[in-house]
């Protein structure tokens, strides 16, 4: 099947707008996901071996996640946990509903291997969203909310956006992603800093129901600020942390990396793995890590467990592989643990600090 993709499939989204090549995918995959016979397909033909792990106090067939901003409207759900995901994040998700940034907003390089967008939030809104959610079978593995702040919000009222969005939603979900590191919102990175995420936490924490509250972060911050963030977070009982965001830098300066946004896929994988072992080794392992950036194949997900995290997600190797990409990774997990002797997933987390 990825053979397939690359000869025809990927051609073809090529010479389609990025956002359109988008859309009609999550429509193709909500389609072809609607029977029970669809499903039954998908199965057979992407879903990858159980490769079991526990984190956040939930059990995950296989490590392997859906990162935020694939299907930020949770249209698709039951067709991701069908092609073999061992867990899902939507959204991200405003209080608000908002249109997001002027197209076009999305952009493809193929010869990076990379994603940028400038999406700003588009989303339905917190309400739309709850309602949507008490509609829709919820899927059989763990569901994660990453939720943003509103355009309109002040920077002074943002726990109170991120706080609403958590309340409405909350109940039809597993857990939440604290969102202050998109580059695609003004001035979101500020929240960052330690009495503004604090303020966030405690908010949002007061309407979690006990369910885990996780913070992704931006790979542009320099490592104090990284350790001073996890410190806060891990004060205030957050149950982990996702490292990481879309990096505002570039592997170079032509064609559509001159275009603002956030850059997402290969150039970021460096970075991200060293995000990853630097809150690895400052929580000496003690604090559960999902490890994003760049992962396109097996080793990419085994250097990021390998190096601090208990969990990774992909986005862009979905774009440029196809489907296929998650059985080719899940797979590929299962013959590393094998090969190393390795009986459990959790034996091979942070195995590059103690080596």
């Amino acid at each position: 099947m990825g053979l397939g993709y690359s000869l025809f499939v990927r051609p073809f989204l090529a010479i389609m707008d990025s956002e359109k090549a988008h859309k009609r995918a999550i429509f193709g995959l909500k389609l072809a996901s609607f029977s029970f016979l669809g499903r039954f397909m998908l199965r057979v033909l992407y879903r990858p071996r159980d490769v079991a792990s526990n984190s956040f106090g939930m059990s995950f067939s296989n490590p392997l996640g859906l990162a935020a901003g694939m299907d930020k409207k949770a249209e698709a759900m039951s067709g991701w946990e069908s092609l073999g995901f061992g867990f899902i994040e939507v959204g991200g998700i405003t209080e608000h509903e908002q249109s997001g940034n002027p197209m076009p907003r999305m952009f493809r390089s193929s010869k990076h291997n990379a994603l940028i967008n400038r999406m700003g939030f588009n989303n339905p809104g917190s309400e739309k969203m709850a309602l949507h959610l008490s509609k829709t079978k919820k899927p059989n593995v763990p569901l994660l909310l990453n939720v943003g702040k509103s355009k309109i919000t002040p920077l002074e009222s943002a726990h109170k956006d991120y706080a609403k969005t958590v309340e409405r939603c909350g109940p039809f979900v597993d857990g939440f992603v604290i969102n202050v590191s998109s580059p695609n919102t003004p001035n979101l990175r500020e929240l960052q800093k330690d009495e503004d995420l604090a303020r966030i936490i405690t908010a949002v924490k007061e309407h979690s129901r006990e369910k885990p509250v996780l913070v992704k972060i931006a790979p542009d911050l320099e490592d104090l600020q990284i350790k001073s963030i996890v410190d806060t977070a891990r004060q205030l009982d957050c149950a982990g942390i996702i490292a990481t965001n879309t990096t505002t830098s570039r592997p170079d300066e032509y064609g559509i990396m001159t275009e603002t946004g956030g850059l997402s896929g290969k150039p970021l994988n460096a970075r991200s793995t060293e995000v990853i072992r630097l809150i690895a080794e400052h929580t000496n392992c003690e604090w559960p890590i999902i490890g994003v950036g760049g992962i396109s194949d097996a080793e990419d997900a085994w250097e990021k467990i390998t190096n601090g995290a208990c969990l990774v997600q992909i986005y862009s190797a979905m774009v440029f592989k196809g489907a296929s990409v998650i059985k080719e990774i899940v797979n590929g997990l299962d013959r590393k643990l094998k090969s190393k002797g390795l009986t459990s997933l959790d034996q091979a987390i942070g195995l590059a600090l103690r080596e």
